[in-house]
């Protein structure tokens, strides 16, 4: 039976359930003929005879169009915002199973909105669980689904930015990069600079900039971020944005202003219980305070954000925290305890994130050329460097084969040794570049 049928059927069933007439039902907009006409299916009523009739009847006008009672829509909004807590203080694979049963509810009743928001729920628990494939392919649903609904850009940042960040975490940087700005520019160029949606892909991109070595770009995102801030009215959102903003701060030796924006993100992230952010903001700070030769806080700050992220499953980024924590342990002189953490991560290149496993490699050849292996060390140089130059990490890149030049010039290898520093020198990006093109046009900002 068509659309246009079921309406009328709704319309007379409703009617004889409350001992209405068709003249009764009808009054004072409409006729009684035309009441009969509905419902015998033999016209198809405008939205407005439709709201008309819904207040007649003492039900919604989304109940009488659809068949649909209201309560079902609520209760599936409910359960979308029971997955989000259960997501940001619990673990991820027990919200996982909230948001598929709020996705099968949602396409049994086809809400698409809230397909969309269980599609970029469980995107998001992907993320966290390290399954960067599932991430992948519940976050282009959720865009391709907001696509065809006709929903704008700004409504669809979030579905971009999860694709960037799976990208991101596999240690493809340049396409995170070309993901974001090409959303950034479709923003600006489209007249749709939405302020949340350009301060989430701003905050995005900062972290594929610095990792490929363009700091000028990278803080010019925090800039634009921070200018539009006043207008976001998301305090999650916010903090996200000073966190990212921590990392150009931190580049460019203003230590203080780089702790201030991690304080001021723990702070929020504590109020709203934001479990996984919050533990992020231990992490940075730990990185913070080891750049700053605070070896012994940099441990607490990042034994914390292990704890936090080990306790809620989210295996990957635990893995990475662990990285910064093996650096942190070798500069103290506890190698076994290193390389202990180090040795369990070494398969993260298998589609998990080759940056952090490059940085594995990476510290355990430094801890074997410390102890005097300088067979060893140059082994895990040699592997970090394959997978720093698949992942584009081009900051990464100078520092590493400048080791290897060092320990290759140290062991008598000088034309090996040359080689290695002229690769380090070709992967130097530009101040402010990376091999994208263009940076994105920026928004206007509001002149005070």
């Amino acid at each position: 039976m068509d659309e246009t049928a079921e309406i009328g059927r709704r319309v007379q069933r409703l009617r004889a359930e409350r001992g209405l007439t068709q003249r009764q039902l009808a009054h004072p907009e409409y006729t009684p003929a035309y009441i009969s006409t509905l419902e015998s299916g033999r016209v198809r009523p405008s939205e407005a005879a439709v709201r008309f009739l819904a207040r007649r009847l003492g039900v919604s006008y989304e109940e009488l169009a659809t068949g649909r009672p209201d309560r079902l829509g609520t209760e599936l909004r409910l359960a979308l915002t029971d997955a989000q807590r259960e997501l940001a203080t619990g673990a991820a694979d027990d919200a996982a199973v909230r948001y598929r049963r709020a996705l099968t509810d949602a396409e049994h009743l086809g809400l698409a909105a809230e397909q969309a928001e269980a599609l970029l729920g469980l995107g998001d628990c992907a993320l966290e669980t390290g399954e960067l494939s599932d991430a992948r392919r519940h976050f282009e649903a959720a865009e391709h689904l907001l696509g065809t609904a006709g929903q704008p850009l700004p409504r669809r940042a979030r579905a971009v930015r999860g694709r960037a960040v799976a990208h991101l975490l596999a240690g493809e940087l340049r396409y995170a990069c070309y993901l974001l700005e090409s959303a950034i520019d479709e923003l600006t160029e489209s007249g749709l600079a939405d302020p949340e949606a350009l301060v989430l892909l701003y905050a995005a991109v900062i972290g594929p900039y610095m990792d490929m070595g363009a700091h000028a770009r990278a803080a010019h995102a925090a800039e634009l971020a921070l200018a539009l801030a006043p207008q976001v009215a998301d305090p999650a959102l916010v903090a996200g944005m000073h966190r990212q903003v921590a990392r150009t701060f931190l580049a460019e030796g203003r230590v203080a202003e780089a702790d201030a924006s991690l304080a001021k993100a723990q702070e929020i992230y504590g109020q709203l219980r934001l479990r996984t952010d919050l533990a992020h903001c231990h992490w940075m700070r730990g990185y913070v305070h080891a750049q700053h030769g605070e070896l012994e806080s940099a441990e607490r700050e990042l034994r914390t954000a292990r704890e936090m992220l080990a306790a809620k499953r989210a295996v990957l980024f635990a893995a990475q925290v662990e990285v910064e924590l093996a650096d942190v342990l070798r500069r103290l002189g506890r190698h076994e305890e290193a390389s202990g953490l180090l040795s369990v991560l070494l398969d993260l290149d298998a589609g998990h994130g080759a940056v952090h496993a490059g940085g594995a490699h990476r510290l355990l050849g430094l801890i074997r050329e410390e102890r005097g292996d300088t067979e060893g060390a140059e082994e895990h140089y040699v592997q970090a460097l394959a997978l720093l130059e698949r992942s584009g990490a081009s900051g990464d890149l100078a520092d590493l084969c400048r080791l290897l030049g060092d320990l290759l010039r140290r062991t008598g290898r000088i034309e090996a040794a040359l080689d290695a520093y002229r690769t380090g020198l070709g992967h130097r990006a530009a101040p402010g570049t990376t091999t994208l093109g263009p940076a994105p046009a920026g928004p206007r900002l509001p002149t005070v």
